[in-house]
């Protein structure tokens, strides 16, 4: 399996990109994406109890599972604005609609960036018009028109037999399961029913975005769609699935190095645990963890801050006797006890990137891997003057 040296779309999607004032000027902040067939369509979005408006009405519209279009401003998330910011999302789509010219309801749109303040709707349904003309094939142009605090765009590509599979995103801050703070676009010309690509979707989620956290903060507009125009004919589904996990697998982790004031990844692989839940819930408390964060920036060897957050999953079976753990295979754990190891070559590998974090439990047979990233003066530089930003 081969990632792309430079990502590209699948046969019939496409993107254009311009700036409609919520950013410089010649900074992109609005994204407009086309599939020149109708393609079936999956999302998930944010369980954040106070979504945004953009969240509200997408659900309905992803209940035809049928898209052509995706349209996404940044540094507005259109969140906190009650009814005017549900009509205002209404209009951001039908206004995309139209430029596109498809039916209104085949068309998500999504919103990012400072919460509880309207969208400048007047401005974007200008700029949407004719944007139409300047759809062209490169996933960073839609992906730089999306970035928020994000330090560069994300986009990969992979060939799947005779398909192509894309996934365009961003994210930075905010991010917590489930999902994480994110927009995500996975685009592909495979042929899958309805059913198949949405059953497919859950489970690459489940594995990569939903094991994805930089600062526990759960946000309000997550939003990961998933189109296939079926321009490349049928691909075999374990063949494909195995490709979507790997490659949403790979975008969280793009993801995670490049969040707020990040400076490496950082990733906790859990093992024999008795169930998945358990495995899942402790490696995602191990890269949430302040403590194991600062330890990561800081190259700090104090590995008792890995017993620390593996020991406050009270719900989950652990037996100190059987708990062993490692810093990049270094043993720093054995019984529950502190081993004796190098304190410099710890410091060493906490040092580079990404830091690999290995707990076993010694219980079962269940696994989860869950991807975060150190915190550093720069996530509070960020986050303390955001609104000004």
């Amino acid at each position: 399996m081969r990632f792309h040296e430079r990502p590209v779309f699948p046969r019939g999607f496409s993107c254009a990109a311009r700036n409609c004032g919520l950013k410089p000027a010649g900074e992109p902040d609005l994204a407009l994406f086309y599939s020149e067939a109708p393609a079936q369509a999956s999302a998930v979005f944010t369980r954040n109890k106070l979504p945004g408006a953009p969240i509200v009405v997408g659900r309905e519209i992803l209940r035809k599972g049928v898209l052509r279009g995706i349209v996404v401003n940044s540094k507005v998330s259109n969140v906190g604005t009650g009814a005017q910011g549900i009509e205002d999302a209404r209009r951001m789509g039908r206004a995309a609609a139209r430029e596109l010219g498809v039916p209104e309801d085949e068309v998500l749109m999504s919103s990012t960036g400072l919460i509880g303040r309207r969208l400048p709707i007047e401005r974007i349904e200008a700029a949407l018009v004719g944007m139409k003309a300047e759809l062209q094939s490169d996933p960073l142009v839609g992906a730089r028109a999306m970035m928020t605090t994000d330090r560069h765009p994300k986009a990969l590509s992979l060939s799947v037999g005779e398909a192509t599979l894309t996934i365009v995103a961003k994210g930075a801050g905010m991010i917590a399961p489930n999902l994480a703070t994110m927009l995500a676009y996975i685009f592909t010309d495979a042929a899958f029913e309805h059913d198949v690509l949405d059953r497919m979707h859950w489970h690459a989620v489940e594995d990569s975005f939903n094991m994805l956290s930089v600062d526990t903060d759960m946000s309000t507009s997550d939003t990961c769609a998933m189109l296939a125009n079926g321009l490349a004919g049928p691909v075999p589904e374990e063949e494909f699935a195995a490709a979507l996990r790997a490659a949403c697998i790979r975008m969280a982790e793009m993801l995670a190095r490049d969040a707020e004031g990040a400076t490496k990844l950082l990733r906790a692989h859990v093992t024999g645990a008795v169930n998945e839940v358990d495995a899942r819930t402790i490696a995602r408390v191990i890269v949430s963890s302040p403590l194991v964060k600062t330890m990561a920036y800081g190259g700090d060897p104090n590995t008792g801050r890995i017993l620390m957050a593996v020991g406050k999953c009270v719900e989950c079976e652990i037996e100190p006797d059987r708990f062993r753990a490692w810093v990049n295979e270094i043993p720093v754990f054995e019984g529950g006890v502190r081993l004796d190891y190098d304190e410099d070559a710890v410091r060493r590998a906490l040092s580079g990137d990404p830091v690999d974090i290995r707990v076993d439990l010694g219980l079962g047979t269940a696994r989860a891997t869950a991807f975060g990233c150190d915190l550093t003066h720069g996530y509070i530089d960020e986050n303390a003057a955001y609104s000004s930003s």
